[in-house]
C-alpha cells in the first residue's frame, strides 16, 4: 500500500493531517510511515502538483474522492482530512 502525504509548509492544515494520518494509521494496527511530497520541492512528481495541500493519497487516490484541481498552489479549502475518511480509505485499499 502506497501512502503519500502532498502538501506545502505555511498550509493551516498540514501538521493535523498528519496527526490524522498518525492516528489512523495506530489505530489500524499499521506501520505509521508514508511519503510526504512538498509541492514547492523539485523532486515532488508532476502529477502530484495540481493537488491541493493537505492531500493524503492512498494508493493514488485522494481520501477525500477528489481529483486533482488546478496547477495553482493551494490550500484545500475543506481543510484537513477527517481520521474517519483515513480510515475508510486505507480499509478499502487492502
Amino acid at each position: 500500500m502506497k501512502i503519500e502525504l502532498v502538501f506545502f509548509e505555511g498550509c493551516p492544515h498540514v501538521e493535523s493531517t498528519r496527526n490524522a494520518l498518525r492516528d489512523s494509521l495506530e489505530a489500524l494496527g499499521k506501520p505509521t510511515s508514508w511519503i510526504e511530497w512538498d509541492l514547492n520541492s523539485s523532486d515532488t512528481p508532476i502529477e502530484l502538483r495540481p493537488f491541493p495541500s493537505p492531500t493524503v493519497l492512498i494508493n493514488g487516490t485522494d481520501v477525500d474522492g477528489a481529483s486533482a484541481g488546478s496547477a495553482a498552489l493551494s490550500c484545500r479549502a475543506s481543510g484537513a482530512p477527517s481520521s474517519a475518511r483515513i480510515i475508510a480509505a486505507l480499509k478499502a485499499a487492502k
